[in-house]
């Protein structure tokens, strides 16, 4: 045995084991790096069986000649930081986007908007009327008083504020008006009553359809039918007289029985009071230019004279003759 092997030996302690390094030598020296192997990465769509599993050693990545982000590189989010106490701070660092902020809705805007649409329930069914497209014809029906003892409404309806029929949104605005003619009427009507039909001064293009008639007839409520006692027609035109009878044979023979036709505001007076009932303008004008009419034909044929009939004509010839003899 050598020095060197006996010497460690008896540093070891008398039971002969080695003592433990203290310390680990460094191979290849301080300047030496170390290499770490990454597998294979394929960029390739198919993969094949062959292609798993393989790690080529080949490839080596230098740790220490990796880039790192210098201390100028980090981004900095102290200058954009938001102020939430004030809201105009995002306007102020002129880095944020702009945004549409939500109009505020009022109480008396919201009142406004359920002003605009009404919801009725006619035949058991909900139905939503827009009063907005409707309220410059709202005043097609209004209430004309009471009549008799009790509560018999007097129910005017007034053609000359129908839409025209040339409109490009007339279906509509007569379907929404017709809602509201049906479901204003449940209103109005307790007992009996009497419907008023201003049908002069309407134009053709005005004088509503015959299948919107039709309609309405339909949709009244069975009380409603039961309870109407007269249905008035002021200032009749043949186009009325000839709607009421092509309806004639779908309308029942006891309804046909309660129109009445009355030809100036003098008749309809001795029938209903009228000291509710609201008359417009324009059938105010029409009653007095039909009136003077009447009157100026009345006088014509005064001024004129009776018409010789057929028997005087065949008589004078006769004594013509006569006296020439």
């Amino acid at each position: 045995m050598d020095p060197a092997s006996e010497n460690k030996m008896n540093s070891d302690g008398g039971d002969g084991r080695p003592v433990p390094p203290t310390s680990l030598p460094l191979q290849g020296g301080p300047s030496q790096r170390k290499k770490l192997s990454a597998p294979r990465i394929s960029l390739s769509l198919d993969h094949s069986e062959d292609d798993l599993g393989e790690t080529p050693d080949d490839l080596d990545i230098n740790v220490d000649d990796l880039d790192t982000p210098e201390e100028g590189d980090y981004l900095d989010y102290t200058d954009h930081e938001m102020d939430w106490e004030d809201p105009t701070a995002a306007n102020r660092s002129g880095t944020s986007d702009s945004f549409n902020t939500i109009p505020t809705y009022s109480a008396e805007e919201e009142r406004q908007d359920c002003r605009l649409w009404r919801t009725v329930i006619i035949g058991e069914q909900e139905h939503r009327i827009n009063m907005k497209l409707i309220e410059p014809y709202m005043r097609v029906i209004s209430h004309g008083g009471y009549y008799g003892t009790g509560v018999n409404a007097i129910i005017v309806f007034a053609a000359c504020f129908l839409p025209d029929s040339n409109r490009g949104d007339y279906h509509e605005i007569m379907e929404n008006l017709f809602l509201y003619v049906i479901s204003t009427l449940e209103l109005m009507v307790a007992e009996d009553y009497m419907i008023v039909y201003l049908n002069g001064a309407t134009p053709h293009r005005r004088m509503p359809g015959l299948g919107w008639l039709k309609k309405c007839y339909q949709m009244i409520d069975r009380r409603l039918r039961k309870n109407l006692k007269s249905f008035i027609i002021l200032h009749p035109s043949w186009f009325i007289r000839t709607i009421l009878a092509i309806t004639k044979p779908f309308i029942s023979a006891k309804f046909s029985s309660k129109i009445k036709y009355v030809n100036s505001l003098d008749e309809l007076q001795e029938l209903i009071p009228m000291d509710a009932v609201q008359i417009p303008e324009c059938i105010i004008k029409l009653d007095k230019e039909l009136k003077e009419a009447a009157e100026n034909s009345k006088v014509n044929s005064f001024l004129q004279g009776p018409e010789p009939t057929a028997a005087s004509k065949t008589d004078r010839p006769d004594t013509a003759g006569a006296s020439g003899s």
